[in-house]
């Protein structure tokens, strides 16, 4: 090697680009603790002057948070999925040093909610949650933010004005998605049900909102019964999915806007030997999977928990270095979709 050794050589002995190595040296972003010791010995190898900046790097204390999130039901394959992702999101931090507290709601008791944030809020530097809407949890908000610890609202925006940030997908946008698929694929003019949750999930209701005014919109026969709420269970969305394919022979389209997916999967499986009945859920499990090649699943919206938890872990830690109160507001995720020809 001619002369002295410049970026360029280390990013050839480490096997990374120059790019990767200037960040490296010039702190610009993250680098993962594994890419910068191998930074740091190609440096060493070569003889590259700048090197003792890579080892100060990893020797440098990291700076220490606790981040605190509330899931919901512990036992459901999406929520499986959703704390994996959290895990590995925060492994790919090496900026800081990053303890999670992951708590289940197994309930849509407003005051199961208030207990876990506050309970939380003793413990974290900052708390990202799925809860509900509630004027309870509004004032329990309220006082984590007085106290320096910052809340930000997953999937269904709660506590607004008072929380950091919303971070979901355009729920009025996911029930217009939802209704132009079925209006799509259906061709016969009929009923057209929807599930909820229950009167607490904001983020139901503007599904609903976005799923009506789109059927409204395209005007094509096509009438929307009153709404179901199945408070996210798959017993009960079972038992109004017989029901409803009893009292309505002439039911073509079904939106399950929240949990309990399962239970209207198997009522059609159960009453129809074939696909029937248009049926559209949300999240991408085992059983939407099944759903979906068995042609019982139309299409299944999904929300893009990689992305979700890595954005929202960058905001968790912002948020602590941050000396003025972060700005109130929402950012939209894409949703994946997901139909039978892509699985």
């Amino acid at each position: 090697m001619a002369g002295r050794p410049t970026i360029k050589d280390v990013a050839l002995a480490a096997g990374v680009s120059p790019t990767t190595v200037d960040r490296a040296l010039n702190g610009r972003a993250v680098v993962r603790e594994e890419t910068m010791r191998k930074i740091a010995d190609a440096a060493d190898r070569i003889g590259y002057h700048g090197m003792g900046v890579f080892q100060s790097r990893l020797e440098r204390p990291r700076p220490e948070l606790r981040l605190g999130f509330v899931l919901l039901k512990k036992s459901q394959e999406f929520f499986k999925n959703f704390a994996k992702e959290i895990e590995l999101a925060v492994a790919e931090r090496t900026d800081y040093r990053i303890t999670i507290d992951i708590r289940y709601a197994s309930s849509q008791s407003p005051d199961e909610f208030a207990k876990l944030l506050t309970d939380l809020g003793r413990k974290c530097n900052s708390i990202a949650a799925i809860a509900v809407n509630d004027q309870r949890l509004n004032q329990v908000v309220q006082t984590l933010k007085d106290d320096g610890v910052n809340v930000i609202a997953m999937l269904n925006d709660f506590a607004q004005g008072i929380r950091s940030t919303y971070l979901g997908t355009n729920n009025v946008k996911i029930g217009r998605l939802a209704a132009w698929m079925i209006t799509k694929t259906v061709h016969e003019p009929g009923k057209l049900a929807i599930f909820v949750g229950g009167n607490r999930w904001h983020g139901h209701d503007l599904r609903e909102v976005g799923f009506r005014s789109f059927v409204r919109e395209v005007d094509r026969g096509f009438t929307v019964l009153d709404t179901l709420v199945n408070l996210e269970t798959r017993q009960l969305t079972y038992e109004a999915t017989l029901e409803l394919l009893d009292r309505h022979p002439d039911l073509r389209g079904i939106y399950v806007a929240g949990g309990g997916m399962e239970g209207a999967i198997a009522a059609l499986r159960e009453v129809h030997d074939r696909p029937k009945v248009a049926l559209v859920v949300n999240e991408l499990t085992a059983e939407s999977r099944s759903g979906l090649i068995d042609g019982y699943v139309t299409m299944t919206i999904s929300t893009p928990l990689k992305e979700l938890c890595e954005t929202v872990i960058d905001m968790m830690v912002r948020a602590t270095n941050e000396t003025d109160d972060p700005v109130t507001g929402q950012q939209f995720l894409e949703p994946r979709i997901i139909l039978p020809e892509i699985l």
